[in-house]
């Protein structure tokens, strides 16, 4: 059996020519700065495309009419409309996941490990979108208020794994559970701060698809394609109800169960018993082979979470696909250097590269004075502070909000360039601050936190 067991261990599938090609980008996929690359360099091509000869061609192929109909129900949108809201769904759906992840098996069910990431994160949306409404309140500009609120955590992923062992293993933690934080509050914010009007009859079948799905949980339906089903139809109820569709998507993403259907050590066993099937004398005259191998297949699948089945299958979609689809089709501003001394850029790039580092600061300041959090080891108080700057890096989201805060395109065109700008002096001085600090021996490990004093 032992002997059996390292044969499978050993098991690699056929290589086919394909498999030359596949296997360089899968490698590419797998680098942690790899998302951030990508979407850096959709972001500079949709910028040049937007302020180059094919502008017009550029900017007009998103408004490319789709839809269908249905008798005498339609559903038509532009191209860049179904990206935001149809493509973006999917992301918010990962992201409902990964909150999900990190409040049942991460670093925020620990209320103490928390805390200081949930201080940071809460001076990182509240001073921004102060500042911002501190030089926009009465003007044609104060709805853009939860702009500059939004943290990216692919560019932020991208700075710290080019910085490598100057950014301590602690603070990765810290501005990845920021994130995740900042990511709730833009969800708050997008429900709540950017919602108009409701359409009663849509939103109730929305919440009634909801409801479908907890019923579906509770009789133990399994079934992944009867719940995409299912989520299509909630998304097309919060969409035509007023509510962001992409709430949709975080709401299911937030209901996905964390815990295994089948319990630990289970795969070793049907891994026996599927060898010994196979490698059975009954093997060739089974009479329904397929099915079995298939029943095993379900099996294998089952002693994994459906949590952390999805994000494996839907991560490299969002990081590699959806989010640079976006950027190709929002941050094509064309713009000139004027723009970024508008009023609602200067607000954008003020709450960003200003307000997100200091509100970070102040609150991790307080929490620590208070004693409701602990420095961790390793981590400085520059390091501390480079990190805020990384915070400012307000792309993905910040677009997002921008999008769905302004009409007018005047306005609109002066927040992207406020966050373009924004982010980029974030990023910049984040990663000097970083680059500049000393390696300690505990800033590369993860350890536990102790009781530093600011």
């Amino acid at each position: 059996m032992a002997d059996r067991q390292k044969s499978v261990e050993r098991f690699s599938f056929p290589q086919e020519p394909i498999d030359r090609l596949v296997k360089p980008i899968n490698q590419f996929l797998h680098v942690e700065a790899a998302s951030g690359i990508v979407l850096l360099l959709c972001a500079v091509a949709a910028l040049a495309a937007a302020n180059s000869a094919i502008a017009e061609a550029y900017l007009g192929f998103w408004k490319t009419p789709i839809g269908v109909a249905v008798g005498d129900f339609e559903l038509r949108h532009s191209l860049k409309h179904w990206i935001n809201d149809g493509l973006m769904a999917v992301f918010f759906f990962v992201i409902g996941l990964e909150v999900k992840r990190e409040l049942v098996l991460g670093e925020l069910q620990d209320i103490r490990r928390a805390a200081l990431p949930l201080a940071a994160a809460l001076g990182g949306m509240l001073l921004p979108a102060s500042i911002y409404l501190a030089s926009q309140f009465g003007e044609t500009g104060q709805r853009g208020w939860g702009i500059p609120m939004a943290t990216d955590i692919a560019f932020v992923v991208g700075c710290m794994a080019v910085l490598g062992r100057r950014v301590p293993s602690a603070l990765r933690i810290v501005l990845l559970s920021l994130a995740i934080i900042d990511d709730i509050g833009a969800i708050l914010v997008i429900a709540f701060g950017y919602t108009e009007s409701i359409h009663w009859i849509w939103l109730t079948a929305g919440i009634a698809g909801i409801g479908l799905v907890c019923i579906m949980q509770r009789l133990g339906i399994r079934s992944m394609g009867m719940y995409t089903l299912l989520g299509v139809l909630i998304w097309l109820g919060f969409h035509e109800s007023g509510i962001h569709a992409t709430i949709a998507g975080v709401v299911l993403g937030l209901m996905t169960p964390a815990r295994a259907y089948l319990e630990r050590g289970t795969g070793k066993e049907l891994l026996k018993r599927a060898s010994e099937f196979i490698h059975g004398g009954s093997w060739e005259k089974e009479p329904d082979r397929a099915a079995e191998i298939s029943r095993y297949r379900r099996a294998t699948r089952e002693t994994i979470s459906p949590l952390e089945y999805l994000i494996h299958v839907l991560h490299p979609w969002v990081a590699f696909f959806i989010m640079p689809v976006f950027a190709l089709a929002n941050a094509g501003v064309p713009f000139q250097a004027a723009d970024a001394a508008s009023p609602v850029a200067l607000a954008v790039i003020a709450g960003l590269a200003v307000g997100k580092p200091a509100g970070i600061l102040i609150l991790c300041w307080l929490a620590l004075k208070t004693g409701l959090a602990r420095l961790p080891a390793g981590v400085t108080w520059r390091h501390l502070a480079g990190g805020g700057f990384l915070a400012g890096i307000g792309f993905t989201m910040a677009l997002f909000i921008a999008g769905l805060a302004f009409a007018d395109e005047t306005l609109l065109r002066s927040a992207k360039v406020g966050v373009l700008v924004g982010s980029l002096t974030s990023a910049v001085v984040g990663m000097a601050v970083l680059a500049t600090s000393p390696v300690s021996l505990a800033a590369t490990q993860t350890g536990p936190v102790h009781g530093s004093e600011p």
